[in-house]
This record gives structure tokens, C-alpha cells and sequence, in this order.
């Protein structure tokens, strides 16, 4: 398990520059400067959050990198933008700081629809990818083998309103099947059944999310 001081998060000045680094302000369509500006409004201790509807899952998870290996996304999952946040998740803004993301591993080996209500209950809401991702960029420590998590605050619904039982997931490959054998030990996004257990894979949650600008 990371120590704390692993997985305390940079100052929001820090932050911007990872993202700089990473080249997110320009898939964003932002300018260097906006996106520093915004880091001005972002509290020491929270996470700089860019909304999907700037950064979209996909294209944030392309610009990173962990341990000096791309991130990728699996190939059954070409649908990964769709997963939108689920209606109690982020508020209406284009940026957001994040308050006390948790990996969530008290949730380890609970079913990721067994576990929201009890995140609920404790006054706090799942995780998204997209929050997921950008925590890895700023604390990679946040993964580890056989211990890694899921993002639930983003499903995917369906024409009928109904959710898709896919929950998206961050973890380390074993490089095995279609990942490739040439991605053994890299970081992923991939996806996990609803109603399924993993011993190794918490659900993520946050305490408070505040629009910035």
C-alpha cells in the first residue's frame, strides 16, 4: 500500500504543469494561460479536474504515461466516451477541483452495485474515469499490482435508460491476451461487470467537488 505522502496530491501550480507536460491544455482547446489561471481557484489539497466535455476520456488516457509506459485503453472498449458521469458525479463546469479521492479499497471484493449506495450513505460520491486518469497523472502511486480500482462514477446508458453492466476500470495489465505481451506491466483503462467481485480492484471515491473558472 502507498504511504500517504505518495499520494498527496502537487500544489494546483504543480498540477498545471503535469497537464502542460502532457499536452492536455492543447487537446482541450486551452492556452497555456488559461489553464494556469484556472489553477488559481483550485484549493492546496484538491485535484485539478478537466470535464469530459473538454478532455474526453480517451484522449486524456492517449496523452499519459505511467512508469515511462503509455496508458492505453482495451480494444473492447471503443465505446469509452459514452460512459458519461452518472447524474450525482461532477458539477456543469469545464474544470472542477476534487476533494479526498479514495481509491477505495474497503470496497475490494464488493460488487461496484453493492458498493455505491454505502459510498452514498457515507456522503460521498464514485469516482469517473476521467477523474481516475487525471489522479494517475498526478499521484501514479495510486495503482499498484493486484491492487487497483474502478471508476463507477461513469456508466454508459442505454437507448432504454437503462445502464450497460460495464463499470470502467484502471489497473496493471499482465499482458496477456489482447493486450499483448509487449503491455505487461503497463497501466490501462478497461471494464468489469457490475454485479462482479475482485479481490484486487476497490471502488473510488470523492468527498466534494467544486466548479473553478
Amino acid at each position: 500500500m502507498p504511504t500517504a505522502a505518495l499520494l498527496t496530491l502537487p500544489s494546483p501550480a504543480n498540477q498545471v504543469e503535469r497537464l502542460l507536460g502532457a499536452g492536455a491544455h492543447e487537446r482541450a482547446g486551452l492556452s497555456a494561460a488559461d489553464l494556469r489561471g484556472v489553477a488559481a481557484g483550485v484549493p492546496d489539497g484538491d485535484l485539478l479536474v478537466l470535464a469530459p466535455s473538454l478532455l474526453p476520456a480517451s484522449a486524456l488516457a492517449d496523452l499519459l504515461t505511467w512508469r515511462d509506459r503509455p496508458v492505453f485503453v482495451v480494444v473492447d472498449m471503443t465505446d469509452l466516451d459514452d460512459f458519461a458521469p452518472l447524474a450525482d458525479a461532477v458539477p456543469p463546469a469545464p474544470a472542477y477541483a476534487l476533494r479526498d479521492p479514495d481509491r477505495g479499497d474497503a470496497y475490494r471484493n464488493c460488487t461496484p452495485d453493492e458498493s455505491l449506495p454505502r459510498i452514498r450513505a457515507a456522503g460521498r460520491t464514485p469516482l469517473t474515469v476521467t477523474e481516475g486518469l487525471t489522479w494517475l497523472l498526478q499521484c501514479p502511486d495510486v495503482l499498484e499490482r493486484n491492487t487497483c480500482t474502478m471508476t463507477v462514477g461513469s456508466r454508459l446508458r442505454r437507448a432504454n435508460g437503462s445502464l450497460d453492466a460495464r463499470t470502467p476500470a484502471l489497473w496493471i495489465s499482465n499482458g496477456t491476451g489482447r493486450d499483448g505481451r509487449e503491455r505487461r506491466g503497463a497501466a490501462k483503462v478497461g471494464w468489469c461487470w457490475a454485479g462482479n467481485r475482485h479481490t484486487w480492484l476497490g471502488i473510488a471515491s470523492v468527498a466534494v467537488r467544486t466548479p473553478v473558472t
